[in-house]
């Protein structure tokens, strides 16, 4: 542990608030230190002398800046694009996976444009299309010479710092007769690359056992809990025995709340049966940026009015998804050492509306606001007010 007489000055303090970070049970009022951009101290107290900037943080929850596992942010290209830095990074989630916006031809303008310019830290996985997702209109996979396996390849590997894996979403009205194919495509180009699959399924002519068949250890399936066909709930509301299975095995789910895959039901039926989600992330794109989704920390908070301790959502939305991502050493917790990304939040009481996808109703009695949020040691949003 680095002692006083060996911590550089601090260039930023966080103290008094409550910290909880779930990746190492930790849930104490703590002080934290950061210093060149990485966090140097978490403690007790620190002395406010010791640091060049001071954020009061009393009252507030404060955690691992959040990584959410599931946006879309090609903002100017793709119909779902948003502006990262606006959106994710000032509700508190320091770290994004854009999932499949860009595909091969399209990659180097949203690495240009978006990836190595923004504050928020993007990483990306690629659209086994090579179009990526550009058209409302038309679906990426309807044509299957939009499948370019070879060239894939190249600009995952010419891209292997920021591309952690490969997207293929499955629903009928994206993929056209071509599910069955596409998904023999994606699983021989992952297991040629070596990274993980995602898969978006629901309202798909292939069904979700056959889906889960071509997933292996560390692959992901989003949505765990859409309302559509194909899900994995069966008609009489159980959970599917592939689901358990591919579950035992280690295929990971991701709840992928967006515009249309989130519903309360499924959700109470799911976890009331002990299915529980390894990851929580927004789905957050232009269609549900303004409702119902509207950032992380509400997601977060639905799965705690679910029943979930606040501890167990956080470790959704921080721990859980930075490993999934092979990115656990860097964040999604507040070890001394890792990145200086923090986010604090007020834990607010109250009657609180919270919409599914469908938009049905459910009142929560807390929801989390975002108050100060930091990047890279750096603070980014500070609204101690009111």
């Amino acid at each position: 542990m680095l002692t006083e007489a060996t911590t550089p000055p601090l260039d930023l303090l966080l103290k008094g608030g409550t910290v909880v970070d779930p990746g190492q049970g930790l849930h104490a009022k703590k002080d934290i230190g950061l210093a060149q951009g990485r966090i140097a101290l978490v403690e007790d107290t620190i002395p406010q002398a010791r640091a060049r900037q001071v954020v009061d943080c009393s009252g507030l929850i404060v955690t691992p800046g959040l990584v959410d596992l599931h946006v879309h942010v090609y903002e100017g290209a793709s119909h779902y694009g948003i502006e990262v830095d606006s959106t994710c990074l000032a509700t508190g989630a320091t770290t994004v996976l854009d999932l499949g916006s860009a595909g091969a031809w399209t990659f180097s303008g949203f690495r240009r444009s978006v990836i190595d310019v923004a504050q928020t830290r993007v990483y990306a996985l690629m659209n086994l299309s090579t179009t990526g997702m550009v058209s409302p209109v038309v679906g990426e996979l309807e044509d299957i010479r939009n499948v370019d396996n070879a060239l894939t390849a190249r600009v995952v590997r010419a891209n292997r710092d920021v591309v952690l894996g490969i997207k293929l979403r499955m629903s009928t009205p994206l993929v056209g007769n071509n599910g069955a194919e596409a998904l023999r495509l994606a699983r021989e180009l992952c297991d040629e690359l070596q990274v993980p699959l995602v898969i978006h399924p629901g309202n798909s002519e292939v069904s979700i056992g056959q889906i889960l068949e071509h997933m292996v250890a560390d692959d992901v399936l989003t949505h765990a809990y859409h309302g559509n066909t194909e899900g994995t709930l069966d008609e009489n509301g159980k959970l599917r025995r592939e689901v358990l299975a591919a579950a035992d095995r280690g295929v990971l789910f991701d709840v992928g709340h967006g515009r249309g895959s989130f519903s309360w039901d499924v959700a109470e039926r799911a976890i009331g049966q002990g299915f529980v989600a390894n990851t929580i992330s927004s789905d957050l794109h232009v269609y549900n940026l303004h409702g119902p989704v509207f950032d992380l920390a509400t997601t977060v908070m639905k799965f705690v009015h679910l029943g979930l301790s606040l501890d167990e959502a956080l470790a959704r939305a921080t721990v859980h998804p930075a490993r999934a991502m092979g990115i656990a050493e860097e964040v999604g917790g507040l070890r001394i050492g890792m990145a200086g990304d923090v986010a604090a939040f007020a834990l607010q009481e109250g009657s609180f509306t919270f919409y599914d996808a469908a938009d049905v109703e459910q009142t929560a009695r807390q929801r989390l606001v975002p108050k100060v949020v930091v990047k890279g040691g750096q603070v980014v949003r500070a609204a101690l007010g009111n």
